[in-house]
C-alpha cells in the first residue's frame, strides 16, 4: 500500500536564496525603515499559506500513522498497541523536557534579574496595545476545561480555526476508526486520506518557492519597525534569553543526543535549510512538512515521525517554555512586584498546561503568556506592553529551539522504540555536510 509521498527535496539554491533574503531584509530595515515596515505583508503571506496547509498535512500523516498499513486484523491490533506505546513514550519525554525548560527559564531570570531597575508603572503602560495583540486570546483553561478543549465542536472547526490540538484529536480518532473497518473498506479509506495527503504535500512544495520572499518580508519588517536603538532598554532580557536558548540546545539537548548516540551538530547541519527558514519567518510551523520529510530520510520510521513530530508541535515547545517563565518574571521585576514561592509555583503549574497549547507560530507565546497572567492575577497583563517591542526579536529563538527540540524528540522516541536506522542516518548526515 502506497504512503503519502514525501515532498520533493529543495535544491541548495533555495538555501542560498533564504540566506540572501534574510540579509537583504536586515539591510533594508536599517537603511529604509519606512519601506521595510511596508514589507510586513510579505512575511505574513508566506506564513498564512503554510498555516493553511499544515492542518491537512498533520491530519493525513497522523491519521495514516495511527491507521497502520496492514490489512491483517491481528497485525492491525498489534500496530494499534505499538502506536499507543509510541504516543505514551513521546508524551513522557515531552513533559520531562518542557518542565525542565520552564525551570531553566525561571532559574536564569532570577539570577540575571533583567527587569530590576526599570521601575515601570503598570498604569502608564499601553494596555490598549496589549489588548490589540491578545484580542483573540481566550481565558486560560483549568482541569476539565483544558481536556474538553481538545474535543472539536464539529469536524470542520479545527481546520477552520487552525487548532492543532483538536486536529490531532480528530486525526487520532480517525485513524483508530479506520482500524475497526473491514479490510476492503479500510483500504479504500486509507487511499482517500492518502490522496488528500498527496495534494497537501504537492501544495507545500509549491509554497516553498515563496520562502525567500517570506523571509525577506518578515525580517525587513522586524528591523524596520523596532530598529536597533529601541532595543537598548530590553537588551539584557534579550541577551539572557538568547544565551539560555543556545545553552539549552547545546547542553540539554546535546546531552540527550549523546545518550542516544546522535551527533547534535551533525543534526543541526542536516537541518540548516529548515533553521534558516524558521529564522526568517519566526515560525517553526513553516518548516514542519520538510522537517518530517528529512527525519524519515534520516532513518526514523515513518510511523514514529508521523506521530511524534505533529504532536510535539503542540506538546513539546521547549523554546516557548523558556520564554514564558523568563518573560513573566521579567514583567514582575520591571513593575517591582515581589513574587512569593506560592505565586511562582502557581505560575509554573499554569504554564505546564498553557504551554502545551501555545501555537508554534509568530506571537503564540505572547498570547499564551497574556492568558496565563490574566489567570494568575498577581502580575498585571498591561505589563506585557514592556515586551511588545522585543517579543518579535525573541520569537526567532523560540521557534528555533522548538524546531530542534522536536527533531531531537523524534530521534529519542525512534531510538527508544528500536525504529532508527543508524546507517541511513549516517548517510543522510554525511551527504548534507558535503
Amino acid at each position: 500500500m502506497s504512503e503519502v509521498p514525501r515532498t520533493k527535496r529543495r535544491s541548495p539554491s533555495l538555501y542560498v536564496q533564504v540566506v540572501v533574503a534574510v540579509i537583504c531584509g536586515i539591510v533594508l530595515g536599517l537603511l529604509k525603515p519606512e519601506w521595510a515596515t511596508a514589507c510586513r505583508g510579505l512575511g505574513e503571506l508566506f506564513v498564512r499559506f503554510v498555516k493553511l496547509l499544515v492542518a491537512p498535512v498533520v491530519f493525513t500523516t497522523v491519521a495514516l500513522g495511527v491507521a497502520g498499513t496492514s490489512e491483517d486484523p491481528l497485525a492491525s491490533s498489534t500496530n494499534a498497541r505499538s502506536a499507543g506505546k509510541t504516543f505514551f513514550r513521546a508524551i513522557v519525554y515531552f513533559e520531562a523536557l518542557t518542565t525542565l525548560a520552564l525551570l531553566v527559564g525561571l532559574a536564569v531570570v532570577h539570577v540575571v534579574k533583567p527587569g530590576a531597575g526599570i521601575h515601570a508603572d503598570a498604569k502608564t503602560l499601553d494596555s490598549a496595545a496589549v489588548a490589540e495583540v491578545t484580542k483573540n486570546a481566550g481565558p486560560t483553561k483549568h482541569g476539565i476545561d483544558h481536556i474538553l478543549s481538545l474535543i472539536p465542536k464539529s469536524i470542520v472547526a479545527p481546520f477552520a480555526e487552525g487548532d492543532m490540538l483538536q486536529i490531532l484529536t480528530l486525526a487520532v480518532l480517525t485513524g483508530v476508526a479506520i482500524r475497526t473497518l473491514a479490510p476492503p473498506l479500510r483500504a479504500e479509506c486509507r487511499r482517500g486520506i492518502e490522496a488528500i495527503g498527496k495534494i497537501a504535500f504537492a501544495a507545500v512544495g509549491k509554497v516553498m518557492i515563496l520562502a525567500p520572499l517570506g523571509a525577506f518580508g518578515a525580517m525587513a519588517f522586524t528591523v524596520g519597525k523596532y530598529g536597533v536603538g529601541s532595543l537598548a532598554g530590553m537588551l539584557k532580557l534579550m541577551v539572557a534569553f538568547y544565551i539560555t536558548a543556545a545553552l539549552f540546545v547545546v547542553v540539554v539537548l546535546g546531552a540527550v543526543c549523546r545518550v542516544i548516540r546522535i551527533p547534535l551538530f551533525g543534526l543541526l547541519a542536516y537541518l540548516r535549510e529548515e533553521v534558516l527558514l524558521v529564522l526568517g519567518t519566526s515560525s517553526s510551523e513553516s518548516a514542519l512538512p520538510t522537517l518530517m520529510d528529512k527525519l524519515e530520510d534520516a532513518g526514523i520510521a515513518p510511523r514514529v515521525v508521523r506521530l511524534v513530530v505533529p504532536t510535539g508541535y503542540s506538546f513539546n515547545l521547549d523554546g516557548t517554555s523558556i520564554y514564558l517563565t523568563m518573560a513573566a518574571v521579567f514583567v514582575a521585576q520591571a513593575l517591582d512586584i515581589p513574587l512569593t514561592f506560592r505565586d511562582e509555583a502557581l505560575l509554573l503549574g499554569l504554564l505546564l498546561l498553557t504551554s502545551k497549547g501555545a501555537a508554534a507560530v509568530t506571537g503564540g507565546g505572547f498570547v499564551t503568556l497574556a492568558a496565563t497572567l490574566a489567570s494568575v492575577g498577581t502580575i498585571p497583563v498591561a505589563g506585557l506592553a514592556l515586551l511588545l517591542g522585543v517579543d518579535r526579536f525573541m520569537s526567532e529563538a523560540r521557534a528555533l529551539v522548538n524546531l530542534v527540540g522536536n527533531a531531537v524528540a523524534a530521534f529519542v522516541v525512534a531510538a527508544w522504540e528500536g525504529e532508527l536506522d543508524r546507517e541511513a542516518m549516517s548517510r543522510a548526515f554525511a551527504k548534507k555536510s558535503l
